[in-house]
């Protein structure tokens, strides 16, 4: 089988760039080349059937947020890195649901209308209020403790999430404490609190929680937007959530490794060395080198045409077509 490995792909390179000494670039630069057009170039130009894939990760009992810049979220590390798209199907505990990209129509469906209740009643000195809610359990990242103080200014007091079952109560835009604070937190699922306000509410002003309660259930509607899915119904359990993706290709760091595809090679060489004219301002060279790019381009995409050319476009009579086709082709082989 002809040589595809990374060692064959930087020999390519350097033939296309008139580049045989390590003098006029290193087996690192050209390296470097490679795998930036094979991780960031490459799948923008070429959505190919063998980058598609299937995604899982698991719920966590009251926690509706789910991201690589997020806690309680090691399945999705690194998510929006390393992978491209997310699209349907996609299914909750085996369940088909609903795939949401649009924050209007989802939050139509799940309204956040926060639920108000008085926790208390200043007096114009006390700073430090323990209670417990009424409606349980809440949602995270919706918790606020309000009130006024002596001098008519209004207080606030939100959570950060410290784990699934509490978070801290901190000033808006106050910095996370890292720790779970004593003095400041909410048990989001029993609904116990204790609180510090920066200075006392004032006398015979009201305190107030605004909070967002839930009935925890298994999932039926997923929103994925910046990079987070969000669930509801609120899981009350672990359930798989199982979605198809676009990745992104693997790197090329071994000189015995091979693309995920052998027959990718020539393309990254091509692409890799026009890089290097660009870089090089060699434009003369680009144009001469863009036909077997192109080329290669075809030639690679030509498996994902052909493994989709039967596939019917999905629409919502493809199911009630297809059967009514079945039937009378049935019919017509009868006669």
């Amino acid at each position: 089988m002809a040589d595809s490995t990374l060692n064959a792909i930087r020999i390519k390179v350097r033939r296309l760039t008139r580049s045989p000494s390590e003098a006029q670039i290193t087996n690192a630069q050209i390296d470097e080349y490679i795998n930036t057009f094979v991780q960031y170039d490459f799948p923008e130009h070429l959505r190919l059937f063998n980058l598609r894939e299937t995604h899982t990760f698991y719920t966590t009992p009251y926690v509706d947020t789910y991201a690589s810049n997020t806690i309680l979220t090691s399945p999705l590390e690194d998510f929006v890195q390393r992978y491209l798209t997310v699209h349907d199907p996609i299914f909750v505990d085996g369940y088909q649901v609903t795939l949401s990209q649009n924050r209007n129509e989802f939050f139509s469906w799940w309204p956040q209308n926060r639920f108000v209740q008085r926790v208390g009643t200043g007096d114009g000195v006390t700073l430090a209020f323990t209670g417990t809610l009424s409606q349980i359990p809440v949602l995270r990242n919706f918790v606020n403790f309000t009130s006024i103080d002596n001098f008519n200014n209004g207080l606030v007091l939100k959570d950060i999430p410290f784990n699934s079952s509490f978070g801290n109560l901190v000033v808006p835009d106050q910095p996370d404490p890292g720790l779970l604070d004593p003095f400041n937190n909410i048990n989001y699922v029993t609904g116990v609190f204790t609180l510090t306000f920066p200075s006392a509410p004032g006398q015979n002003q009201l305190i107030e929680s605004r909070t967002l309660p839930f009935q925890p259930s298994r999932p039926t509607s997923v929103l994925f937007f910046d990079g987070e899915f969000i669930v509801r119904p609120v899981p009350d359990k672990v359930y798989p959530v199982q979605f198809e993706v676009y990745r992104r290709p693997t790197e090329l760091l071994a000189i015995n490794q091979s693309p995920e595809l052998q027959e990718w090679w020539q393309y990254i060489s091509a692409s890799a060395a026009k890089k290097i004219f660009e870089d090089r301002s060699d434009y003369d060279s680009v144009e001469q080198i863009m036909p077997l790019v192109k080329e290669q381009e075809v030639l690679i995409l030509r498996r994902t045409i052909v493994q989709q050319t039967k596939e019917r476009t999905a629409t919502i009579y493809t199911d009630s077509l297809q059967g009514v086709n079945a039937s009378y082709n049935w019919g017509q082989g009868g006669f």
